[in-house]
């Protein structure tokens, strides 16, 4: 049985069909008996349509290739 916490950093998957079968039957046993975690998929599967409809903005080049630096540098400079 997953608690809500493993079914909230799971969603993303769930949501993208990226789960493995295990998982996702049991992502769906807990969302049968959790009314708050039906609820917070709906809200997330609100605002995932939402941001869908919004028209991309063009990232300045610099702003970008600093994201991008920033990005390819971040695994190999978090603490473990």
């Amino acid at each position: 049985m997953l608690s809500c916490k493993e079914l909230t950093e799971l969603l993303t998957d769930y949501l993208e069909g990226r789960l493995p079968l295990g998982d996702r039957m049991r992502f769906r046993l807990h969302l049968a008996m959790c009314r708050r975690c039906r609820t917070y998929r709906e809200q997330m599967r609100t605002t995932i349509g939402t941001l869908g409809q919004l028209p991309a903005e063009e990232i300045p080049p610099d702003v970008r290739d600093e994201l991008l630096r920033r990005f390819a540098t971040w695994k190999r400079s978090a603490p473990r």
